[in-house]
């Protein structure tokens, strides 16, 4: 079974819409303003693309990375790793063609069978909306968040707000940076 990671920049009250700068929400690059940037609290980062060995994102996420990512040199590793887009209404001809193989998955169920595949870690860039079935699926099996020290109010949330059973997580790694960022890395318990 392979592990599914959700990965995200959240700040304190849960929000982690827009924070490289997309356009349409009132904090837009909430990442880069007023954080003093310290290198060593992006190192997960990097750990993420040398261990993860597929990207899962849904299709607002993927039509916001797909334009930019696969020029970035941050992001050189994900060019050639398999790319999955669960979402019901992307057709093929909308797949850029210069960010390795994409493949469109149409339900959860789809990714619960990709998660029983041969191969490493899964690793979800983006997507709340997806996290929030995933999670309501059990399909999320680990979170890797870094924690802004700020509290931005309305925006899309990483965590659902569906009503159920309390979900238990084991803290396997945290870090406090000087600028107030935190390391969180959470472990789902079955």
């Amino acid at each position: 079974m392979r592990t599914l990671i959700s990965t995200a920049f959240i700040s304190l009250d849960g929000v982690v819409e827009a924070p490289g700068g997309e356009p349409g929400y009132r904090n837009s690059g909430w990442t880069f303003k007023d954080i003093q940037f310290v290198p060593e609290a992006f190192e997960i980062k990097g750990r993420e693309q040398q261990e993860a060995t597929a990207m899962l994102m849904g299709r607002v996420s993927y039509e916001a990375f797909s334009p930019v990512w696969p020029d970035m040199e941050e992001f050189a590793q994900y060019k050639t790793m398999p790319k999955y887009v669960v979402s019901t209404t992307l057709t093929e001809d909308k797949l850029v063609s210069d960010w390795g193989e994409t493949t469109i998955l149409r339900s959860l169920d789809e990714v619960a069978d990709l998660k029983k595949t041969e191969g490493g870690p899964i690793i979800v860039h983006g997507s709340a909306s997806l996290n929030h079935g995933l999670s309501d699926a059990g399909l999320i099996d680990r979170y890797h968040l870094l924690v802004y020290p700020l509290l931005l109010g309305a925006g899309k949330r990483l965590f659902s707000t569906t009503d159920k059973d309390t979900q238990k997580l084991k803290l396997v790694e945290h870090e406090v940076y000087a600028n107030g960022l935190q390391k969180q890395v959470f472990d789902v318990v079955r």
